[in-house]
């Protein structure tokens, strides 16, 4: 076993592995590696869920709205230049 730092140890495990109930740990360090499980999910497929027409055609238009809504506050902002900056003559 190599020491790097103060805190660490960098083991190979050229020792081998000693293997139960799905976790195998190194003989030299007491590494663990677990090697029976799955993902973390329940079992099955997803369940698709599809907005309604109404509600994709609402979310489009609410997009749109705000996308424009910006465009044109950036635009007249723009185009007003420094004297919507400037004080009131």
């Amino acid at each position: 076993m190599r020491s790097t730092g103060r805190l660490v140890d960098n083991c190979r495990h050229i020792s081998g592995w000693d293997s139960a109930n799905g976790a195998e740990r190194c003989r030299a360090c007491g590494t663990r590696r677990f090697t029976g499980y799955g993902a973390l999910r329940p079992p099955g497929l997803p369940v698709a869920h599809t907005p309604s027409p109404r509600d994709k055609t609402r979310a489009d238009r609410s997009a749109a709205h705000a996308i424009a809504s910006t465009i044109c506050h950036r635009l007249n902002r723009w185009a007003l230049g420094s004297a919507a900056l400037s004080p009131a003559v």
